[in-house]
């Protein structure tokens, strides 16, 4: 799939800078249930791309990612700041969501390498409908064993 074609997961952008997860292909890499995905950075200072492999319970691990952020904005400013890695932190790259002011992600290459990018987000209102979205995207089109 290339990129005009390409399922995009995740998008985390706020006009200057754009983080975003997209899908390689619609069928699964190597073994069932894995599928290629890109942890794609653009921004003025740096572009890169990143191959993940994403699982379909890391889409379940999303949804509750983002369970998590609305429930962190809907609480006291006082509260700590919420982190959350996704996918889960392993042997391969991952995002690291921090929801503070203004959302930071940084991109974690693979620890081999211990390569990371950090890029602030100044996210606008309605990003999480926006995100939920196109997790039911995504689920919809890999079939209803992803959710």
């Amino acid at each position: 799939m290339n990129e005009e074609t390409s399922l995009e997961l995740i998008r985390l952008a706020d006009g200057d800078q754009r983080i975003s997860v997209r899908l390689a292909d619609r069928v699964p890499a190597w073994e069932p249930g894995y599928y290629a995905a890109d942890i794609v950075i653009t921004s003025g200072f740096v572009n890169a791309r990143l191959r993940i492999l994403v699982t379909l319970a890391d889409l379940d691990h999303w949804a509750g990612a983002l369970d998590r952020v609305e429930t962190a904005e809907l609480l006291s400013a006082e509260e700590d700041v919420l982190t959350v890695d996704w996918p889960p932190a392993g042997n391969d790259g991952f995002l690291r969501f921090i929801a503070d002011d203004p959302y930071v992600v940084e991109v974690h290459d693979s620890p081999q390498t211990q390569i990371s990018v950090s890029v602030p987000l100044d996210l606008k209102e309605g990003w999480l409908p926006e995100a939920r979205q196109r997790l039911r995207s995504v689920r919809a089109i890999l079939g209803p064993e992803s959710g």
